[in-house]
């Protein structure tokens, strides 16, 4: 009998622990899900913009500026930018020759 009683016991101890993750498992929103619809709704809220950015007076100094970017753009009568070595015979912006480096010795290179 206390035999019986030993091997149904091991049974139940067995097969509890394979229900025991099963019903963990919900099909509704559980106490661990946490405040989901508040999280989605501050997720879609539009943020307004920043007063700052009604601001049109900007520091700075237009004639600086003015400088720097035509500095950037280069002398006005400089020529156009053509390929460094489209050719054998051109002249690199070093001032050697190209040579065997032009895009007209390697394949599929100008023609």
């Amino acid at each position: 009998m206390q035999r019986n009683l030993a091997i149904c016991l091991g049974i139940v101890l067995v097969l509890s622990g394979c229900a025991a993750d099963y019903l963990n498992h919900y099909d509704s929103v559980t106490l661990a899900a946490g405040d989901s619809n508040r999280a989605n709704s501050l997720a879609q809220t539009v943020d307004p913009f920043n007063p700052n950015s009604q601001n049109t007076n900007i520091e700075g100094d237009g004639q600086r500026i003015a400088v720097i970017v035509r500095q950037y753009r280069g002398p006005a009568n400089a020529a156009p930018a053509v390929a460094n070595c489209p050719k054998d015979g051109s002249t690199a912006a070093d001032g050697s020759r190209c040579g065997g480096r032009s895009a007209e010795s390697r394949p599929g290179g100008a023609m």
